[in-house]
């Protein structure tokens, strides 16, 4: 067989599918996630059930969202996990994830997410925050690292404050290549992320600090002055009390909520390039 197959499926390299296959880290990760009847909870990508059938097992039921149509059948069609399933067959990155939320019962969610994808789906995700109570997921390593990273360090970065402004970001657990069929080629985490219910210092505008973490990180070694220099002047840095010769992983994320701001009041018209 195949080293790529796993239970009777060929991965497939276009969906990034690596199947978790290791009981005891399957079980630590569901003792991780905690699932509880009556919640609202979300699968991304069940995949071969690794994780579907472990949680459906302590929650009664589950709804997921499934690309790979031959997956979905599998699903559909499973005599234990069918009747307790609701499949979207559909794509995560573009999936309206309010529709399935309520006040009463607030999102949890929960997946071994595609390496190729993980990035732009949580920024995704993340624009469901106020719908969200939390969420855990299997992450290549270095993503959890730069998402949990604070300033002066390597893999401190837009992912870093864009998501730790919005969450509480907790590594959970580290996992080998070993543990999947196939084996990637990267070590993986799993990260819980907890949507922040008040933000101390809101900014005024969640696309000017997506504007400026763009700005500050396109070319991470560049000082600020030179990264800021079509959005602030090196006078308007001085006056906020900013070193212009610092490099834009030497700021907090509070000095980039900041900045944000001052964005916000005082937009400047990009020229195309």
């Amino acid at each position: 067989m195949s080293k790529n197959s796993h239970l009777g499926h060929q991965a497939k390299k276009r969906f990034g599918q690596n199947f978790l296959h290791n009981e005891a880290i399957i079980s630590d990760i569901v003792d991780a996630i905690n699932p509880e009847p009556g919640e609202n909870l979300v699968e991304i990508g069940p995949g071969l059930g690794a994780l579907t059938e472990p949680v459906i097992d302590r929650a009664g039921q589950l709804s997921v969202i499934e690309l790979d149509r031959d997956l979905a059948h599998r699903l559909r069609h499973h005599p234990f996990l069918a009747p307790k399933l609701t499949i979207y067959e559909e794509d995560a990155l573009k999936f309206d994830f309010a529709q399935l939320a309520s006040d009463e019962k607030p999102l949890r969610i929960f997946g071994n997410l595609p390496y190729n994808i993980s990035t732009p789906l949580i920024f995704h995700l993340l624009t469901f925050k106020d719908k969200v109570k939390d969420m855990h997921f299997m992450l290549q390593k270095e993503v959890v690292q730069r998402m949990a990273s604070g300033e002066n360090c390597k893999a401190y970065g837009r992912l870093s404050i864009m998501t730790q402004y919005q969450c509480q970001v907790i590594p959970v657990m580290e996992i080998g290549p070993e543990a999947f069929k196939p084996a990637p080629k990267v070590d993986s985490a799993i990260v819980r992320l907890v949507p922040h219910k008040t933000i101390k210092n809101p900014v005024k505008d969640i696309n000017s600090l997506n504007k400026v973490c763009l700005a500050a990180f396109n070319q991470r070694r560049k000082t600020i002055r030179n990264s800021f220099k079509k959005l602030i002047s090196v006078e308007q840095l001085t006056e906020l009390g900013i070193d212009p010769g610092l490099r834009p992983e030497n700021l907090a994320l509070a000095d980039f909520v900041m900045l944000a701001n001052f964005v916000t009041d005082n937009p400047v018209e990009l020229d195309d390039e």
